[in-house]
């Protein structure tokens, strides 16, 4: 069988950040922001396995509530002539009104009051690479000297280190090098994969270095000066660009100190002429249970590199450190020296090899011999486990700790004089999220990435406060929580102080009496709250639920995911998850919808004058127009809201509308009507006809018009012919008019598709040519109003492809490009003149590559920027970001007399499938069945305080694209078969509302509240501040089953029931062990509705939601809830387990609450276990259980017990049982996989195949599809096999081996799958394809489909022609990361899956490369699309 393994949703968190100036607009210091936009204050790059991810932190001015807009429109009533007089008050920066100067004057500096600014992240970039992240630096090689910028460092599981810089030409990173060390004989090793590599950096960027396995780096030196460039170049022959002199492999007991082994962290250290390394390593290896004989076995030593002469001694050696040291840290030059940290101590170290510890619990010298220091009595009372710790310094004496719960406790180096003398630890400051890195940025700010949830950016504010004696002791400081996932309850104002520093000084201003106050000052380390980047963690379980969107019943994954506080529940939708609030099919509105705002003018004396618009305040929608296509020649309505707030229609007019808009700044509506000729009217805001234009031609009707777009004061409109028109309006009159178009070429050029954008970030900005001869400006009374604000732009396709950018109102080319029709990765102005674009003859036929639809939209969340989006007749989208561009060295052809500054950068490509009707058909009925495909720009707010800036896609594959601020682009499928026609509404007062025209006729929808739209599919968070280990969902009732998991505390009894240990000192614990609850939960409000409470030391290890036999129904089965559990009994006794039976009743509700059903967990049958049950699953009415090395199959008996009919011995801990019909299939931790049937007449089960070899599995499953069957089997170490069971092949020894077909590395190991079925488009089987749903323990979320004979073999040779010719990023080798090593056949069995990050890849492409890759292969690239649409897709 052959399958596509493709990736969902990528992996969740930030396990390795770097923090730098990386993209060139982090260069712009110029102070604080003044501007509306902020500035980019820097770069934050964090990867997690295969992702890796740029993100820009901005600094912006804070935004205006909503209670300070409405404060301003109220003062706007009042402030006509009551300005401020020069002196007295005047507005403070902020625009909160009336400040009295001296206030102002004594706070800002300078007599400026600087606005309140926010810190943000933006994704830049986002990539999922071909290999596995373990580490990330920011570097500065010679050519930073040039630009400024840092450079990234990337090192990979497989041993390859890979040098990045950010390239503005195609404004991605761009691989400057790789260096690989994976045939170092250190990697030759058989235990070389349970290794992880570490990177280091000098912190002047002299080298880099990377941990081998052997206790070897690889040092790879940078050149610091261009002189050394030079030096180089003199002395090889060949000039020489690359920023590195060669590395080489350091072996640290061999060439260092024999002592140095078993490394355990290193770092370089600064201040050091030549790079510095500190090694921390135990030399003899030691653990727990053998205290007595090997203890304090950890070494430091800290050696120098000397590049020059390859010498490398030892200045430092310290012995005798606590087994339990397990990281490093450099101190800043003012101390020198290095900080560790071990489970149960700080240790200091400085470079004269003195020692100064705090123990942080009373277990230290119970495992140590190394010297106490004294303790207060309130440091005796500590009692903290630093295992998963991580900690950074803050300044040159703090540093924070960060628990592995998310507990930041500030540490101090106590002086005495330049001598560290003590370390001393404040009480708790603050809580965070679950830390996996921790980096400091410059000296302000503090990044926390988290790999179990989201990520958070902490700003450091260093402030001295003066104290007063009769405070409170300084040290006791408060504990405040900066809480990750909920923003809005920090207050800016928060103090987290940090460790007091007492300077005793008297007051300068003594008192009168002589007696001086003395004031102590203290050092106040201020954390607040930035921004954070969201994530869910790993995923432990998932299941299949229906979720209720509005009264659509649609698949939802439910997904237990996070870890500790941070645990909960992730809700994922394939399609955007919308509901529908209203249907309307009074209004019609297949072909067409408009919601529009107008208001009545203002008459004063004769001239008209519009009443003054809130510009904080947009208008509300008054007016809907709507139309469709039957009865001929069509019919359109124009409706209001009554004051029912239903929609009473008040004008009907035949004939089929094309456009509409508001004009004349709102007061006027803009109608384009085809019946019987092309009719363009301007109508009064009741609906009543001020002007009409009719297209002739002479006296001849034109043809009808095929598109238009409105954009007061301009309208265009393009026909069938694909000839255009435009007009204009004029204000002052109140009407429009035919504009020239003679700077555009002949009057019968042709043109495929047009829009106009009005662009308000200011980012479209044009280049005069000085050269170029002037011409007149022609001004609108409109124009000039509108000039400071915004400017207006018409976009052209001519038939060969030519896109256009026009200037408006002056017709001028400001920007031409041939390279969209072939979707090239950057569109860059080809300053060439206005193309020619005749009619032919005969008439041109539509053509695939046609440019279809183009629109130039605002994308985004906080800060919409301009995308370019166009869309291809073949069904090709594209979508680039517009990137300022640098004006041009060259003066420009006198043929143009500007030039845009603007650049179109690729961000998203999307193959649709889309088929075409023939186009010959002009018949009533085939009017009737046309789908538009239209790209129609929209602005939402879903919520208070959240707006998005995106486009909807109509047509038979509607898609809404969006835009986050750390997501990026996305196009996610609306969930219709159809959309004819799309506008947003605020009809009905709510910004939040569309209008849609679907399969279901015309409704009112709106997004689902609360939905998350970062992520790669549409999802809900639901914090339940506890993790879950399991999850079922139970069909019968709609409720879910989930076993929470947390930590208890663990003594161990004798057979008397006497405790054999406890706690003999207070800062001495017990010990701790996993402990776990059952919960029944309502999805309606997440309600716990019932538990079940296991003991203490008991905890679940799997819950599956089986039919068995029952007397209860008419049936005779029923869906009980079965639950698996271990009992952990101490190290001294055999672990034993049990399997419960439990039942889902309903029962009364409790009438004070408004629940109208309530349900309660009925626990039917407890049976004991003499091993853990590790796994359980159902099959024919029986219930299949792992006991320790058996598995055992059971009847349901009476409701009350279970009774076994069959039993297997199979190997040593069973990791996974999976039933279709009879056939059963094992996952073993030791033996690999069995195939097993089972016979009920007599009851037996049947071993009929397994695997020869021994392998580690963690997840196994039955895949089928179109008559064959596969077993698909993942490992620990992420790989995935598929077996065969063919006993006539000579291989398998008659079936009693099963035979392996295909190895694939996923990287990551899953724990839970699930299986769906599939049923193809195109002839539909009765039975349906299998599709395996896996999510691992990374967060990724992948599928595995089943590719046909025909479909594989095409997509195997794409998949080795990409391989090839594609340029991956950082340069890494798609092949071998998905490779496995296997010694028992003589070619890797890598045929048979395929990589669907891989092939993805292919639809990025510009089109010329597709054709050329699909070329080499023997096909082209339609088919090959065609093919990837139809397997590609969430489930």
């Amino acid at each position: 069988m052959q399958a596509l393994r493709q990736e969902i949703l990528p992996p969740s968190g930030v396990e390795f950040a770097a923090c730098l100036k990386f993209t060139p607009s982090t260069l712009s210091d110029s102070g604080p922001s003044t501007s509306q936009s902020g500035r980019a204050l820097f770069n934050v790059v964090v990867a997690r396995s295969s992702l890796l991810r740029i993100f820009e932190v901005r600094e912006e001015p804070a935004p205006i509530s909503t209670q300070k807009e409405d404060e301003r429109d109220r003062r706007a009533s009042v402030r006509k002539g009551t300005e401020a007089v020069e002196g007295e008050v005047e507005m403070d920066a902020s625009g909160e009104g009336f400040v009295n100067m001296g206030t102002v004057k004594s706070t800002g500096v300078n007599g400026v009051a600087h606005p309140a600014t926010v810190n943000k992240f933006y994704l830049v970039r986002e990539h999922r690479l071909h290999g596995t992240v373990t580490g990330m630096e920011a570097v500065r090689t010679v050519h930073s000297l040039e630009d400024k910028l840092d450079r990234l460092l990337v090192s990979f599981k497989d041993a390859k280190i890979a040098l990045l810089e950010w390239s503005d030409a195609i404004h991605d990173v761009l691989t400057v090098s790789i260096h690989t060390y994976e045939r170092a004989p250190q990697l030759m090793a058989l235990d070389s994969a349970l290794f992880r590599a570490e990177l280091r950096v000098d912190p002047l960027s002299r080298c880099a270095a990377l941990s081998l396995p052997k206790d070897a780096l690889a040092i790879l030196p940078f050149y610091q000066s261009q002189a050394e460039l030079d030096l180089m170049e003199q002395e090889s022959s060949q000039a020489r660009d690359v920023p590195y002199s060669p590395s080489f492999i350091l072996d640290l007991a061999n060439d260092v100190d024999k002592r140095i082994r078993n490394v355990i962290d290193f770092t370089f250290l600064p201040g050091f002429n030549n790079p510095t390394v500190a090694v921390l390593c135990q030399y003899q290896q030691t653990w727990t249970g053998r205290l007595k004989e090997y203890k304090d076995t950890v070494g430091l030593y800290i050696f120098t590199l000397d590049l020059v002469t390859n010498n490398y001694p030892v200045i430092t050696a310290v012995d005798g450190l606590p087994y339990d040291c397990f990281a490093l840290a450099p101190c800043s030059t003012t101390t020198g020296g290095v900080v560790i940290l071990a489970g149960n101590a700080i240790v200091f170290v400085d470079q004269a090899s003195r020692r100064v510890i705090l123990p942080v619990n009373g277990w230290l010298p119970r495992t140590s011999d190394v010297s106490m220091p004294s303790l207060t009595p309130q440091e005796q009372l500590r009692d903290l486990q630093l295992e998963g710790a991580r900690f950074t310094f803050v300044d040159d004496k703090t540093f924070f700790v960060i628990q592995r719960d998310g507990t930041v406790y500030p540490v101090e180096l106590v002086l005495d004089g330049k001598i560290v003398s003590r370390l001393s630890m404040s009480d708790a400051v603050a809580r965070t999220t679950v830390p996996a890195v921790l980096k400091k940025i410059e000296n302000d700010y503090l990044f926390v990435g988290s790999i179990v949830g989201p990520s958070v950016l902490l700003r450091t504010a260093h402030v001295e406060e003066e104290i007063k004696d009769e405070d409170v002791d300084m040290a006791a400081a408060p504990a405040t929580v900066v809480a990750p996932t909920d923003t809005m309850d920090l207050d800016d104002d928060e103090d987290l102080y940090g460790p007091s520093s007492n300077t005793e000084k008297p007051a300068a201003n003594g008192a009168a009496d002589g007696i001086v106050d003395s004031v102590k000052k203290r050092t106040v380390v201020r954390l607040s709250f930035c921004d954070a980047i969201p994530a869910y963690g790993p995923i432990s379980d998932m299941a299949f639920g229906l979720a209720r969107n509005g009264d659509r019943v649609v698949p939802e994954l439910i997904a237990a995911t996070g870890s500790g506080e941070l645990g909960g529940f992730h809700l994922f939708q394939r399609d955007m998850p919308t509901r529908s609030k209203r249907k309307l099919h009074a209004i019609g509105g297949g072909r067409g919808m408009w919601s529009l705002p107008v208001r009545q003018p203002v008459k004063v004396s004769g001239g008209t004058f519009e009443r003054p618009a809130n510009p904080f305040h947009a208008e509300t929608d008054s007016v809907i127009i709507s139309t469709d296509a039957n009865p001929a020649p069509g019919l359109s309505r124009i409706a209001k809201r009554s004051s029912h707030s239903d929609l009473t229609i008040t004008t009907r007019i035949p004939g089929t509308t094309l456009g509409a808009g508001p004009f004349f700044q709102g007061t006027a509506i803009l109608h384009i009507l085809f019946n019987v000729t092309n009719v363009i009217r301007v109508l009064e805001p009741d609906g009543s006809e001020r002007q009409i234009i009719k297209d002739l031609d002479g006296n001849a009707p034109r043809p009808k018009i095929k598109s238009c777009s409105i954009c007061d004061p301009f309208v265009l409109i393009i026909r069938e012919d694909d000839s255009i028109g435009l007009f204009i309006g004029e204000i002052e009159r109140g009407k429009i008019r035919r504009k020239d178009m003679s700077p555009m070429g002949e009057k019968t050029s042709r043109y495929l598709a047009g829009s106009f954008y009005t662009d308000t970030s200011g980012l479209f900005q044009t280049f005069l040519n000085e050269q170029a001869p002037a011409e007149n400006v022609t001004s609108t009374l409109q124009g000039a109003m509108n000039a400071g604000s915004k400017s207006q732009w018409l976009i052209l396709v001519r038939p060969q492809g030519v896109v256009e950018i026009w200037t408006l109102p002056k017709l001028t080319l400001a920007f031409s490009t041939t390279l969209l029709a072939t979707l090239d990765p950057v569109l860059t102005d080809s300053l060439d003149p206005p193309a020619l674009s005749l009619p032919q003859d005969p008439p041109r036929k539509p053509q695939e590559l046609d440019i279809d639809q183009i629109v130039i939209a605002p994308l985004g969340e906080s800060r919409p920027h301009p995308h370019l989006i166009g869309l291809l007749r073949s069904g090709q989208l594209a979508i680039y970001e517009a990137v300022a561009a640098a004006p041009p060295t060259e003066p420009l052809p006198s043929t143009r007399s500007s030039t845009l500054l603007v650049k179109f950068v690729k961000v998203l490509s999307k193959a649709f499938d889309i088929q075409h009707t023939e186009e010959e058909q002009k018949s009533v009925l085939a009017e009737q069945k046309r789908i538009s495909r239209l790209l129609l720009p929209f602005v939402t707010s879903p919520a208070p305080g959240q707006t998005y800036s995106g486009v909807f896609f109509t047509g038979d594959r509607p898609s809404w694209i969006l835009s986050t601020d750390k997501g990026g682009v996305r196009v996610i499928p609306s969930g219709h078969n159809v959309v004819h026609a799309f506008t947003t509404s605020s009809l009905w007062e709510s910004r939040g509302e569309f209008l849609l025209y679907s399969e279901e006729g015309p409704s009112l929808v709106e997004w689902m509240p609360d939905i998350q739209l970062d992520g790669h599919l549409p999802a809900r968070s639901v914090p339940r501040s506890r993790p879950y280990s399991n999850v079922v969902y139970d069909a019968s009732t709609s409720l879910i089953v989930a076993a929470s998991s947390f930590q208890n505390r663990f003594a161990s009894y004798d057979e008397d029931g006497n405790i054999v240990w406890e706690p003999d000192s207070p800062n001495i614990s017990f010990p701790r062990c996993e402990c776990s609850t059952l919960e029944l939960i309502s999805p309606d409000g997440w309600i716990t509705m019932d538990g079940y409470e296991f003991a203490p030391n008991e905890f679940v290890n799997c819950i599956v939601s089986v039919p068995l036999e029952t007397m209860s129904t008419e049936s005779g089965m029923k869906d009980f809830i079965a639950v698996g559990t271990t009992i952990n009994r101490g190290e001294d006794l055999a672990v034993k387990g049990a399997v419960y039976i439990f039942e889902i009743v309903e029962v009364v509700p409790d009438p004070s609450t408004s629940i109208k059903r309530w349900w309660r967990l009925k626990l039917l049958c407890r049976d004991d276990a003499k091993g853990p049950v590790s796994f359980l699953c159902g099959m024919n009415g029986y219930l299949v259980s792992s006991m320790g090395q058996k598995i055992f199959v059971r009847a349901f008996d009476l409701d009350e017990r279970l009774v076994g009919v069959a039993f297997l011995d199979v190997g040593v801990y069973v990791t996974s049982l999976r039933a279709v019909k009879n056939l059963l299939v094992i996952g073993d931790a030791v033996k690999s996989v069995w195939f097993v049937a089972f016979q009920e007449d007599p009851y037996k089960l049947v071993i009929l195949g397994k695997d020869p070899h021994h392998c580690c599995i963690t997840r196994a499953d039955l895949f089928f599809a179109d008559g064959h069957l596969s077993i698909v089997t993942c490992d620990e170490e992420g790989i995935v096999r598929m077996y065969a069971y063919d006993p006539h092949d000579p291989e398998s020894k008659s079936g009693q081996h099963l035979l392996r077909r295909t190895e694939f590395h996923g990287q990551t190991e899953y724990r839970s799958s699930l299986l769906v079925a599939r049923r193809p488009k195109i002839g539909d089987p009765e039975i349906p394809q299998a599709r395996l749903v896996c999510g691992a323990i990374d967060g990724s979320l992948s599928t595995l489909t089943y590719v046909d004979e025909a479909a594989f073999k095409r997509l195997h040779l794409l998949q080795g022609q990409l391989i090839r010719t594609v340029q991956h990023v950082a340069a890494l080798n798609p092949k071998a990361f998905r490779m496995v090593r296997n010694e028992h056949v003589s070619r890797p069995l890598s045929k048979g899956i395929l990589d669907g990050n891989l092939l993805a890849t292919f639809e990025d492409l510009p089109i010329a490369r597709q054709n050329e890759v699909t070329s080499q292969i023997g096909t082209d690239r339609a088919t090959v699309l065609k093919d990837w649409a139809s397997i590609v897709g969430a489930w």
